[in-house]
């Protein structure tokens, strides 16, 4: 351990102390030497901050702590489904907003990163930042020819900082999941690295940049969201060039009732925006937090929005989607049967559950939810409830999922601050229908083919080569069939591998896939076949 992660232990632990932590920490179930310390730690010389709640005490931890407690923090809020409520609303309200550094390091690096002096870039370019977070800030300025743009610069050392921090965060993590029964429940570690994950890829803007081009395209022309434009030329890992936009910011409520924005369909379109990204494009911005969205300042009676800000995006694969949709659409008919059975289906929980179990823990959630008129009905919260309820169940919640929860909270949340009356399940059931009704269309299902049959040819060539080295393997003179059986063995493995997931039932056999079939008959003819020629 050197000298600079020694002082960063010690500045962790005053703030752990500062704001009685330890507290927290004795709701756990821990070891005796973990109640032994906390009962004889010095933080108890201390007392507690007063008219702070526990998770109060927590944020303002974070926010001391600095730029990678903050973001760990936020990231931690959406983890709704291990965390307790109080919690979690306080984590939310954590602000990524920090001091920024001097505008010469930010001229230094964008000159690094460019190869260039900022003078033959840029016609005119501003010390003052716009925006200052944890992981970069952002400068105007203007090209030479004339457009206007904004320049985003990652800091100096934070790269540092962040693997410092995690590294104390992993000890932490590792130390409650080894001596904690319910802290192996909350999967510390899992939740870390995912976080390791989302703050790295956060550090590359090249993938930023390639998120916002994948999202311009999807929207291109479209009446419903604008995405700026990306200046490649001018990208590199640590700086990003982007057209600069002009609108309101979507919280500025006297501006957009001043222009007369019309409120009810802009909260609408913002449902809309949502179900395009998740069921159309499978590719969707997942940190539409109200400082990541503005309003167009023109044609107000057809609001479109202006999102930036593009480091953390999700998809979901084409059978997630499936489930998705399907379970929306049983949850809201009541029928919680075929959400216990999509459940299993979609491998979301074990094979193994008890289904009349699950389907009466999930009667239990939602029937009270239901008690309410559908505009009062909270899709993000009914999620959430489903997550947690499906954990009893050892639900593995995978990290496009909480994703999911996470954007569809704040865009849910965000539309009904634009219009409290907004149903948005009278918004996306439509939506919903009309994207089901088209999967099933014979258009769809022959591309769906297309695409099956696409993947027959890398599958027969990988399967002739592994062929081919087993006919290649010498033949041992005393065991003459060892080949025949290395074939037929391979031939069973294949024919197996091809029937997973069928079953008994004939109706299933009938909707298998082209590359399933493959798999059989070629299994099936390497068991069948006559043996090889005996060798000498």
């Amino acid at each position: 351990m050197n000298l600079t992660a020694l002082l960063r232990l010690m500045r962790i632990l005053h703030i752990f102390t500062r704001y009685r932590l330890d507290q927290l920490l004795g709701a756990f179930p821990l070891p005796w030497a973990g109640r032994f310390l906390l009962k004889v730690g010095p933080w108890r010389l201390r007392p507690a901050p007063k008219n702070l709640s526990r998770g109060a005490r927590l944020r303002l931890a974070c926010e001391d702590l600095g730029p990678v407690f903050i973001k760990f923090g936020q990231i931690l809020s959406t983890r709704r489904d291990l965390l307790p409520d109080d919690i979690a609303l306080e984590l939310a309200r954590l602000q990524d907003k920090v001091p920024p550094f001097p505008a010469d390091q930010a001229r230094k690096r964008i000159e690094e990163q460019l190869g260039q002096p900022i003078e033959s870039i840029f016609a005119s370019f501003s010390a003052e930042p716009l925006a200052s977070a944890s992981v970069a800030q952002v400068h105007a300025a203007r090209l030479m020819d004339g457009t206007e743009v904004v320049v985003k610069v990652i800091r100096p050392g934070i790269g540092e900082v962040i693997g410092q921090d995690i590294q104390w965060l992993f000890l932490a993590a590792r130390m409650l999941e080894r001596h904690s029964v319910e802290g192996r429940r909350l999967r510390p570690v899992d939740v870390v690295r995912d976080y390791e994950n989302t703050i790295f890829d956060e550090l590359d803007l090249h993938r930023e940049a390639a998120n916002a081009s994948q999202l311009r395209r999807n929207f291109e022309d479209s009446p419903l969201l604008y995405v700026p434009k990306v200046y490649w030329d001018w990208c590199r890992h640590k700086v990003m060039v982007m057209e600069r936009i002009s609108g309101l910011a979507v919280t500025d409520m006297p501006a957009l009732l001043d222009q007369r924005t019309d409120m009810k369909k802009l909260a609408e379109r913002g449902v809309e925006i949502f179900f395009t990204q998740v069921f159309r494009d499978s590719f969707f911005h997942a940190d539409m937090h109200p400082g990541n969205i503005f309003v167009s300042r023109s044609h107000p009676w057809e609001p479109q929005y202006i999102a930036i800000d593009f480091g953390i995006v999700g998809s979901l694969t084409p059978e997630d989607q499936n489930y998705l949709a399907r379970n929306l659409m049983a949850f809201f008919k009541r029928d919680y049967r075929r959400v216990a059975q999509l459940h299993i289906d979609s491998g979301w929980v074990p094979a193994e559950t008890r289904i009349n179990e699950f389907e009466a823990a999930i009667r239990s959630v939602c029937e009270p939810i239901f008690e309410r008129p559908l505009k009062d009905i909270s899709f993000g919260q009914l999620l959430l409830r489903l997550f947690q309820t499906a954990r009893r169940f050892n639900m593995e919640v995978q990290p496009q999922l909480v994703l999911l929860q996470k954007t569809l909270l704040n865009i849910e949340g965000l539309g009904r601050q634009l219009y409290p009356d907004l149903d948005l399940w009278a918004t996306g059931q439509p939506y919903l229908e009309r994207w089901m009704r088209e999967r099933a269309m014979p258009q769809h299902q022959l591309r769906n083919w297309q695409q099956q049959l696409e993947q027959v040819p890398p599958l027969l060539h990988s399967t002739r080569q592994a062929l081919d080295r087993l006919a290649m393997q010498p033949v041992q003179p005393v065991v003459t069939r060892s080949s025949n059986t290395g074939l037929r063995l391979a031939g069973l493995l294949l024919g197996l591998l091809g029937a997973s997931g069928l079953g008994a039932e004939p109706a299933l056999w009938t909707q298998a896939e082209p590359t399933q079939w493959l798999l059989i008959v070629v299994g099936g003819w390497l068991v069948l076949r006559r043996g090889m020629p005996r060798g000498e």
